[in-house]
C-alpha cells in the first residue's frame, strides 16, 4: 500500500473516438462538484479561460487566474475518472484527518505504516456482541435459571428485500 502512494503515476490519454458533441456532454457531468464550477469561470475568450481560485501562497485569498485554454482542459481533464470509476471518500482509518492526527502522535521513526494500524483494528462485532450492547441483555444467558449458558446452533441470515422489480419476473407456473 505505501509503495502505490509512493509512486508517481502517469495517465496514458488517447484522442476520443466519438464525436464532439459526445465529448462535451461528456465533459459537461463533470462541471459540477469535481474539477470546477460554473459559478468560478469568469471568462472565457481568445482562448484564454479565467476563472476563480485560492492562492495558498497568499492566505487562500481568491483570486482571478487566466490559463491558455488547452492547458485549463488539461487540468481539467485530470479530474475526470476512468468510464465505471467512482469517486470514493475515505472514512475510517483512511480520512486524510486520521492520518494528520496519527502523524503528529508519532515521531517519524516510531510512526506505523498504514498496514499495521489495520491489522490492529478491533474484529466486527459479532450478532450476539450487537444484541447485548444494543439491549443489555446477554442472549447466552439461560431465561429459566439465569446462570448456564445457551449454545448458538445457527444463524439465521440476514432478511433482505428482493433485488430487482418482482412486477417484471416471469410467472413460472409449478
Amino acid at each position: 500500500m505505501q509503495q502505490a502512494y509512493q509512486t508517481k503515476w502517469v495517465v496514458h490519454c488517447e484522442p476520443s473516438l466519438a464525436s464532439a458533441e459526445h465529448v462535451v456532454r461528456y465533459l459537461g457531468q463533470y462541471t459540477h462538484r469535481v474539477a470546477i464550477t460554473n459559478q468560478r469561470i469568469v471568462n472565457i475568450s481568445g482562448g484564454k479561460v479565467t476563472f476563480i481560485a485560492k492562492d495558498y501562497r497568499d492566505r487562500a485569498i481568491k483570486k482571478p487566474v487566466i490559463m491558455n485554454g488547452v492547458e485549463f482542459l488539461r487540468r481539467f481533464t485530470q479530474h475526470i475518472l476512468p468510464r465505471r470509476f467512482v469517486k470514493i471518500r475515505r472514512f475510517g482509518i483512511y480520512n486524510h484527518t486520521t492520518k494528520r492526527n496519527l502523524s503528529l502522535q508519532f515521531v517519524p521513526e516510531e510512526k506505523p505504516d498504514m498496514d499495521t494500524l489495520i491489522k490492529k483494528q478491533k474484529p466486527p462485532e459479532t450478532n450476539v456482541e450487537r444484541f447485548a450492547r444494543l439491549t443489555g441483555i446477554n442472549p447466552c444467558l439461560c431465561p429459566v435459571c439465569k446462570t448456564g449458558k445457551m449454545v448458538v446452533l445457527r444463524e439465521l441470515p440476514r432478511i433482505r428485500s428482493p433485488t430487482g422489480n418482482p412486477l417484471n419476473k416471469p410467472v413460472t407456473q409449478s
